[in-house]
C-alpha cells in the first residue's frame, strides 16, 4: 500500500519508536508529529491530551497516511480507543506492546511502571499487564521531570544522573526484576536509569515491540509499501525546529533531516 505510517508523540520521546520502526521496516514511509510547544502532556486533563492527539492525528489524516502509530504513552491512554473506533485507518498504540514485552521479561511477576503523571493516574499498564497476566505486581512511579529534561536536550551528564537517581528513591525498598519505561521519552535516560536500578533488572522500552506490532499488522493485511528503497522520513514541530532537528540528527543518526514546521489552534 503505497502511504505512509503515521508516528504522533507530544514530542521528541516518540523518536524512539520512530528509529525502532525505521530500522524493522526501511521501505515504509514515515511521517511524525512531535507537539513539542505543548509537551508536556503528562500532567494535563485528559480531556486536553484527547484533544491535542486527535489534532495531531487528523493532521496527518490529511496526509494520507496508512496507519497511525501513538507514540506517547499518555496519549494511547486516553485517545486510543476513540480514534480506533472513528478512524479510517488502524491505529496502534504503545501500552499493551510495552506490558506484553515486560510479561515476558520479568520472572517474579514484579513490575515497576515509570510513566508521567496522566500516565500512572490511568492505570493504563495495571489493565494491560492484568489482562496479560492476574498475579503480576505493579508498582507505579510517576516521574514529573523525565520529559523535561529529554525535551530541553539534557539527558546527557550528571545533572539528568542526579535527576534520575532522585526521582527512583521512592523504589529503594521495593522488590521488583522488570522496569517498564511507560513514557517514550524515557529511553533517552535508560542507562541513568539501569544505572539506579542495578544490574538485576531488566528496564525495557516498549517501542521495539510497538515497531514489531506494526511489522505484525501490516504483513497480515498486505499494506506493504509496494516500491523497495529507503524512504527519507518527514518531520514536523509544533516548537523549535532547530531544538528538534538537533534531536532527531542526534538520536536517528540522520544527517539533514527533513524537519518542518506545523501549527494548530
Amino acid at each position: 500500500m503505497k502511504a505512509p505510517i503515521g508516528v504522533i508523540d507530544s514530542g521528541v520521546g516518540g523518536l524512539t519508536v520512530a528509529k525502532e520502526i525505521m530500522q524493522l521496516l526501511p521501505d515504509e514511509e514515515i511521517i511524525y508529529i512531535g507537539d513539542t510547544a505543548r509537551c508536556p502532556y503528562g500532567p494535563r486533563s485528559a480531556e486536553e491530551v484527547r484533544k491535542f492527539t486527535w489534532q495531531l492525528a487528523l493532521a496527518l489524516s490529511k496526509m494520507n497516511i496508512k496507519m497511525l502509530v501513538i507514540a506517547c504513552n499518555t496519549a494511547t491512554a486516553v485517545a486510543l480507543k476513540s480514534l480506533n473506533k472513528k478512524m479510517a485507518f488502524p491505529v496502534i498504540g504503545v501500552i499493551f506492546p510495552g506490558a506484553r514485552a515486560a510479561i515476558k521479561a520479568t520472572k517474579t511477576h514484579e513490575i515497576v511502571v515509570l510513566g508521567t503523571s496522566g500516565t500512572v493516574k490511568s492505570g493504563a499498564y495495571e489493565n494491560a499487564i492484568a489482562a496479560l497476566n492476574t498475579s503480576s505486581k505493579v508498582i507505579p512511579l510517576a516521574c514529573p521531570t523525565f520529559v523535561p529534561l529529554v525535551e530541553s536536550n539534557e539527558y546527557e551528564g550528571e545533572f539528568a544522573r542526579k535527576m534520575v537517581y532522585d526521582t527512583l528513591l521512592p523504589l529503594k525498598d521495593e522488590q521488583f526484576d522488570t522496569v517498564i519505561l511507560g513514557c517514550t521519552h524515557y529511553p533517552l535516560l535508560q542507562k541513568h536509569i539501569e544505572e539506579a536500578v542495578g544490574d538485576k533488572v531488566k528496564v525495557l522500552s516498549s517501542a521495539q515491540e510497538t515497531a514489531h506490532e506494526v511489522l505484525d499488522y501490516l504483513d497480515y493485511h498486505n499494506m506493504h509499501y509496494p516500491i523497495k528503497g529507503k524512504k527519507s522520513p518527514i518531520f514536523y514541530t509544533t516548537g523549535s525546529v532547530p531544538i528538534f532537528k538537533t534531536i532527531v540528527e542526534k538520536w536517528l543518526e540522520i544527517p539533514n533531516a527533513d524537519v518542518r514546521t506545523i501549527s494548530f489552534n
